[in-house]
């Protein structure tokens, strides 16, 4: 049982590599082989508009055919059984990196015989996690945001599987926040949540992750 972890924060050790962890660590006790990746770590580009995964001259039809450091990446997730995906939220949607990185993975699968439909005829089980500065008080039903989580998790279905997601809120994003120009923020408030709250996000989080690798 694979399972490949993308991390679309440009951080390592803060919000979303954090939910991310637990998440594996939960696959892991179910039995999955987890391999954790950084979508910055890699030079690549959003999808160029060559329409080679369209091309019915092109042997590896359904998938992307640009050559560039995300190939590799794109790969293992082709062969997984599940991901695990994490992103914080930047001005109202996934970071740039992991929007590109959907670009890819997405567009490719998606079928332009059939609305919606995927010429993907695997099943590759997903779930995404979320992590934003603002208080879930912020996010309201119909909004944007709500807008952009299904999108983003609807899409993932086009890859066969279940999908499934979880957001983390009024998260901390800086460790003193008397360094920053950050007014709006009570700091005393997002450390007490960064030491009540978070943790019950990430056992949120390795939760589930062991139901994902235990469905599959």
């Amino acid at each position: 049982m694979q399972i490949v972890a993308i991390n679309g924060s440009p951080r390592k050790n803060f919000n979303s590599v954090a939910l991310l962890k637990h998440a594996a660590e939960g696959a892991t006790s179910a039995g999955a082989e987890v391999e954790l990746l950084h979508l910055y770590d890699y030079q690549y580009t959003g999808c160029v508009s060559c329409f080679g995964c369209k091309n019915l001259k092109n042997q590896n039809r359904g998938h992307c055919v640009v050559a560039d450091e995300l190939s590799p990446v794109l790969r293992k997730c082709m062969q997984a059984d599940a991901l695990l995906l994490a992103s914080p939220i930047y001005l109202g949607n996934v970071t740039g990196m992991m929007r590109s990185f959907l670009e890819r993975l997405i567009f490719a699968v998606s079928s332009y015989d059939e609305f919606g439909g995927s010429v993907f005829d695997g099943h590759i089980s997903s779930a995404f996690f979320f992590s934003m500065n603002m208080p879930e008080t912020a996010v309201t039903r119909g909004s944007s945001w709500t807008e952009m989580v299904k999108n983003n998790v609807h899409r993932l279905s086009r890859l066969g599987g279940n999908t499934a997601w979880m957001a983390s809120y009024d998260t901390y994003q800086f460790d003193n926040y008397d360094d920053y120009a950050a007014d709006m923020f009570d700091s005393a408030g997002k450390k007490k949540r960064r030491e009540e709250q978070f943790p019950l996000d990430c056992k949120n989080a390795f939760e589930m992750g062991h139901s994902l690798a235990r469905n599959l």
